[in-house]
């Protein structure tokens, strides 16, 4: 019998209508378009708007997109992981919500929280289920609203984030084609650098952190930089070096997009020339658990059947990780 494999089988994406330009970030908090740009290689990015509008609802219509592009029903679906830092809610799972909303009635589901290298962990976790033979089509969703966490005051994380949501699906292959291996890590001594501080149990929302700002993400932005270019940079050399696998045999690099620098030493460390790099964070910013299926659906006509596909990523907590999937099939031009 041959090995069974998760392959990825068809790809959707979903951004918001708004698009929140630098231009108008520059009449929001002291930034300019230059300095902006120039530091992160974001032009503008998505905002979803809407009363009571949250991650479920990006979700939808990806996931339904996703279905239809396949050819199935979502009741064919067997579970459904949400890789998210914006849940709807503290509970439900957000996932739950998405199955009744798309209905996929026959689907359990659960939550993901590693922030940005959410959808890689979810991946991984959903591969599992492929691969045993227990499970034989998984959708995997890395969806964000980061307008929901953003302090618009503070000129140094409000000109990153936007809102988004990719969803892919897994099924079994026998072909050698798919999630191939993985490298995930984490460090957990890195959550002072980057967090938000209140809404959970050590800090429940009180009148006093909703004062003091402390439900808004904290980031101390050259800790995480420096943290994140060397490792994203290092685990995605790793997983090439463990697999013997040289830039040559690299078709392309999907990196998780929060921050042009980041993205351009990482490919440097593989030996990839930049035509090789998925890159989209100039017109959608970081959508956190977004980010790598967004590049993957706007990418996906180029794809073919058997290329080297390497997936990176690093988050706050800290967390981080590589993945290596051989493409499984010539997408419909």
């Amino acid at each position: 019998m041959s090995k069974i494999t998760a392959a990825i089988t068809a790809v959707q994406g979903y951004v918001p209508d708004y698009v929140l330009t630098n231009k108008e970030l520059e009449t929001m908090v002291d930034t300019t378009d230059e300095w902006i740009v120039s530091r992160t290689g974001i032009n503008e990015r998505r905002i979803l708007k809407g009363e009571g509008k949250g991650a479920s609802d990006m979700a939808v219509p990806a996931v339904l997109g996703l279905c239809k592009k396949r050819g199935i029903d979502p009741m064919e679906i067997d579970l459904l992981i949400c890789c998210t830092v914006t849940a709807d809610h503290i509970f439900p799972a957000t996932a739950n919500i998405i199955t009744d909303k798309v209905g996929a009635k026959n689907a359990f589901g659960f939550d993901i929280n590693a922030a940005c290298s959410g959808f890689i962990y979810g991946l991984v976790t959903g591969s599992k289920f492929v691969e045993s033979g227990t499970h034989k089509k998984v959708v995997v969703v890395g969806v964000d609203k980061m307008s929901a966490l953003v302090d618009y005051e503070d000129r140094q994380t409000c000109i990153i984030f936007g809102d988004g949501c990719g969803a892919v699906l897994l099924e079994p292959n026998t072909e050698g084609f798919g999630i191939k291996d993985s490298i995930l890590r984490s460090d957990g001594s890195g959550f002072q650098h980057l967090h938000q501080k209140a809404g959970g149990s050590a800090y429940p929302p009180s009148i006093e952190t909703v004062t003091n700002k402390e439900h808004h993400i904290h980031q101390e932005g050259q800790a995480v930089f420096k943290f994140a270019v060397t490792n994203m940079a290092d685990v995605s050399a790793e997983i090439m070096e463990k697999n013997n696998l040289s830039a040559d045999d690299v078709a392309w690099l999907v990196p998780h997009q929060a921050n042009k620098r980041i993205i351009d030493a990482t490919a440097r460390r593989m030996g990839l020339s930049d035509d090789k790099v998925m890159l989209n964070i100039q017109k959608y910013g970081n959508t956190t658990s977004g980010t790598i299926p967004l590049c993957l659906w706007e990418w996906e006509n180029q794809l073919k059947k058997g290329d080297n596909i390497i997936l990176s990523a690093f988050g706050g907590g800290f967390t981080w990780g590589a993945i290596w999937i051989k493409w499984a099939y010539d997408s419909k031009k």
